[in-house]
């Protein structure tokens, strides 16, 4: 298994190509701001040819390099049905107000070819496969994508905006909602094993049993309805 990530752009957004090894086909997952030399960069040292962009949710920190990476390789994008019209609208994802400065640097936009997750789908791709859970919170169509374990590797969550290393995403920004954050977190989250190895949207890499030691929201949800946390959150 080769997973290469790298921290793209103003908001250090991690993009993922993710192959069964070098030299093979590959996924990408969230190709955000400033992060299309980064995927080429990538795609050179391992030798990967994509298959397909896959996308955590709509904000522009994670698919403002949608457009040239597909156009670039003529691969689909794939994105839930309720985050879509950011692709064309980034700023109705952010509010008016966040970020104006940089969008107008972006080709923003949808792809030539687009298509829709739904929950509990299992995507095979580039000889790979990726379990979808949607999981709204920080945007309404937000989605993990999970990878089984193996007999050489845990399993892998790609976790997006939902869970970070000692924090969640933010909900204060439209479609954003607390209460479906901890729903989320509660029901995608908390099953997962705790070896399974958690690669997120902003930070570094942590496991599912760290998190649910030591993450205060992984905790309260843990705990059960009363309880409570109050730490910062992340993510544009």
């Amino acid at each position: 298994m080769l997973i290469a990530g790298f921290p793209a752009g103003a908001w250090g957004t991690n993009c993922y190509l993710v192959a069964p090894a070098a030299g093979e086909e590959c996924v990408i997952i969230d190709p955000g701001h400033q992060a299309a030399e980064g995927v080429e960069e990538a795609l050179k040292k391992h030798r990967l040819k994509p298959v397909a962009v896959v996308l955590t949710h709509g904000h522009i920190d994670h698919v403002a390099s949608v457009v040239p990476v597909c156009g670039a390789h003529g691969v689909p994008a794939w994105v839930h049905p309720e985050d879509r019209y950011m692709l064309s609208d980034p700023e109705k994802g952010i509010g008016r107000s966040i970020g104006m400065p940089l969008l107008g640097e972006l080709t923003v936009g949808e792809p030539d070819d687009v298509l829709e997750l739904a929950d509990g789908v299992r995507l095979e791709l580039a000889g790979l496969e990726l379990s979808v859970a949607h999981a709204p919170g920080h945007t309404r169509g937000s989605v993990t994508f999970r990878m089984p374990e193996t007999a050489e590797i845990p399993s892998v969550f790609f976790s997006g905006d939902l869970l970070f290393a000692g924090s969640i995403g933010r909900t204060d920004l439209p479609g954003g909602s607390m209460d479906d954050m901890l729903a989320s977190l509660a029901r995608v989250c908390l099953p997962l094993d705790d070896s399974t190895v958690v690669l997120s949207g902003h930070g570094p890499q942590t496991t599912i049993g760290q998190e649910r030691a030591t993450n205060p929201y992984l905790r309260q949800v843990a705990a059960g309805p009363g309880a409570h946390a109050d730490a910062p959150r992340r993510g544009m």
